[in-house]
């Protein structure tokens, strides 16, 4: 099924504005671990006992809707949302292949998506993808997306790159075979690689951003909203942000 035919699928106009809309649009598959059923199913049962409930689900950043068709059964109803139109066309097909008659998917970004929407959602997510947002487009976002949340529901985003952990597993300290050689080596190929991609002047790699955990709870507090982190269980450099109300006294 291609993405057009999709029921209720909704289109925003947008031009690449980034380049990481150009780097991600021809794009069909999602950054996780491992591509297998088996480890998807783990990876999305973690996700599940944070999200904690929840009727209904807005997943942006959704990709090809690895994710998101386990989360199907446990909702009543899901929304799919990617700036990639490569990624939604395989996440159509996944979708109907799975029967997952509750989720609906929208062609849209940060910025475009809100202006799509006509109902709040218990749970707003994104795994793997505030990465390649800023700051201030994370504030933003956040901003946006307390607007659409339930009154008791929570905000989660999986998956962001810990600038404490990252630089580590980037050396290959987190390896099984892990050594001085092996880190020269990696800082070797990380400089060929970044010196490569200046050049061609694209994303030196699909990782993004590292973001601080704590300024990203501070950017919560702002909005009014109360944030825990817990490391991801399943990627050793990166962690979860679980935003919800502050509860009134």
């Amino acid at each position: 099924m291609e993405v057009e035919s999709r029921k209720k699928m909704k289109k925003t106009h947008m031009g690449p504005k980034n380049t990481w809309e150009g780097f991600f649009k021809d794009k069909t598959h999602g950054g996780h671990r491992y591509s297998s059923e088996e480890f998807l199913a783990m990876e999305a049962r973690e996700k599940l006992f944070h999200l904690d409930g929840g009727k209904t689900l807005l997943d942006f950043g959704c990709g090809s809707a690895e994710l998101l068709t386990y989360y199907a059964p446990e909702y009543d109803q899901l929304l799919g949302v990617d700036f990639s139109p490569s990624m939604l066309g395989e996440a159509s097909k996944r979708i109907s292949q799975r029967k997952c008659n509750n989720i609906d998917l929208i062609l849209a970004d940060h910025e475009t998506l809100w202006e799509n929407l006509d109902s709040n959602f218990d749970r707003i997510t994104a795994a793997g993808v505030i990465q390649y947002l800023t700051f201030q487009e994370i504030d933003d976002f956040i901003a946006k997306a307390s607007e659409y949340l339930s009154t008791d529901g929570k905000i989660v985003f999986f998956d962001i790159l810990d600038p404490r952990l990252y630089p580590l597993w980037k050396l290959g300290v987190f390896a099984p075979n892990a050594g001085l050689l092996k880190a020269l080596y990696r800082v070797g190929c990380d400089f060929q690689s970044s010196i490569l991609s200046a050049l061609k002047n694209r994303p030196r790699n699909i990782y993004g951003f590292t973001h601080n955990p704590y300024k990203i709870q501070k950017i919560a507090n702002k909005h009014d909203l109360e944030m825990r982190y817990i490391q991801s269980m399943y990627y050793e450099y990166k962690y979860h942000a679980i935003m919800g109300r502050v509860p009134e006294l």
